[in-house]
């Protein structure tokens, strides 16, 4: 019998079943172990990239595939969580001081959705540049099962549960109530270029219409009705992004975009957006001028590039990535009172990345560079940030 395959495959049925964050399984140093380790100065925590993937790693060297890199990253708390890429996912259920490879195969990786530790779901397809697809698991993200039978139209996912879900694609919102195996189109306004549904009858959507600006509409019928929350007469965006929780909304526009730049405003609502403040309105010389109108606290973003995700925890703290592919830079900027002020955080190297923060002070970041792809965690809310696992100059 091939021990290590043995122990590997025990190793992951429990982390799918989500034991390993119970049992303490991830770490697999005893402590009698770890003293030792210690004592001579060896580090408990792995880095690098752990020896997982090293069988597909020379695959894609030997193929010329593109290198490993991580496209979404979900974390349920500050020691468990997953991160994926372009056929391959792996976890932690320790912070970061251990991984496990979950997964390797065919499915490329675009975006995930794990509400609890057993049942996830993806948008994913079969090499680079080919359709997408709906993906479900039902055991943590070992083996994965093809739900939508055809190439989807959504671009992001986000179940509350193992049931209950909504789905986006850009100007259109879907909701289901069977994991995934039936969807129903949620009535959204004319020009909808973007939109969000935090429950079955709140939701949020950003309607662009050339020649009247923009407008933030808002429902609390499941999408029946809308009314106006947020208004610009002045310039309007190209599309964009809501996030809310609890009384916490913010409207995220984006403008034009060129030379790997993105002009930008971000907008904040602190009481459910009965009233707004523009945080950030970032205009570029690729990009041009910030869509939306008012004064703004900042005129540039964290790493003053490019939006990416952003996170919103309780009802007063926010975070947003940035990066700069020109400036090789990813940062984030946060808000811990609802918005009234911001701080943009030092940066660290990188072209692109994702965050997960499952708390106020843990997060976690995925950044993408040229032949590098890494994953770093923080304890103190972005401000510092410590790499946890990389692939170092991935299938060069």
């Amino acid at each position: 019998m091939n021990w290590t395959h043995h122990w590997r495959r025990i190793a992951l049925t429990l982390f799918s079943a989500g034991l390993l964050a119970l049992s303490g399984w991830g770490t697999v140093i005893s402590s009698a172990q770890a003293a030792h380790s210690t004592a001579a100065g060896t580090p408990v925590c792995g880095t690098g990239d752990h020896g997982l993937l090293k069988d597909l790693h020379k695959k894609h060297a030997q193929q010329e595939e593109a290198p490993f890199a991580f496209s979404d990253i979900s974390f349920l708390n500050s020691e468990t969580g997953r991160a994926v890429g372009n056929g391959f996912m792996i976890g932690t259920s320790d912070g970061g001081c251990h991984f496990q490879e979950i997964y390797q195969g065919q499915w490329n990786f675009k975006g995930i959705s794990f509400p609890d530790n057993v049942h996830g779901w993806a948008i994913a397809s079969i090499g680079e540049g080919q359709a997408n697809y709906l993906i479900a698991s039902a055991d943590g993200g070992s083996t994965w099962k093809n739900i939508s039978g055809k190439a989807t139209v959504f671009d992001r996912i986000d179940f509350m549960d193992s049931k209950n879900g909504f789905a986006y694609s850009r100007n259109a919102v879907f909701s289901t109530k069977d994991s995934g195996q039936s969807w129903t189109e949620i009535q959204t306004p004319a020009n909808t270029r973007g939109a969000y549904f935090s429950s079955p009858s709140s939701g949020w959507s950003v309607v662009v219409a050339p020649g009247t600006g923009y407008r933030v509409m808002k429902t609390t019928d499941g999408g029946t009705t809308w009314k106006l929350s947020l208004q610009s007469g002045i310039t309007y965006p190209t599309g964009g992004e809501i996030y809310a929780k609890g009384n916490q909304v913010y409207a995220l526009l984006y403008g034009d975009s060129g030379m790997s730049q993105t002009s930008y405003s971000l907008y904040a609502s602190s009481d459910k957006g009965g009233t707004w403040k523009r945080v950030i309105a970032q205009a570029t010389a690729g990009g041009g001028p910030a869509p939306g109108s008012g004064s703004a606290q900042l005129k540039s973003g964290p790493a003053s590039g490019r939006p990416g995700n952003m996170q919103l925890v309780g009802n007063s703290t926010a975070i947003l990535v940035g990066y700069s592919p020109a400036g090789e830079q990813v940062a984030v900027g946060r808000t811990v009172n609802g918005g009234r002020t911001w701080s943009n955080l030092k940066p660290i190297q990188g072209f692109e990345g994702t965050i997960s923060f499952p708390d106020s002070k843990h997060g976690w970041l995925a950044v993408r560079e040229q032949d590098e792809s890494a994953v770093y965690a923080t304890a103190d809310g972005g401000s510092s940030w410590k790499q946890k696992f990389a692939f170092k100059d991935a299938g060069r």
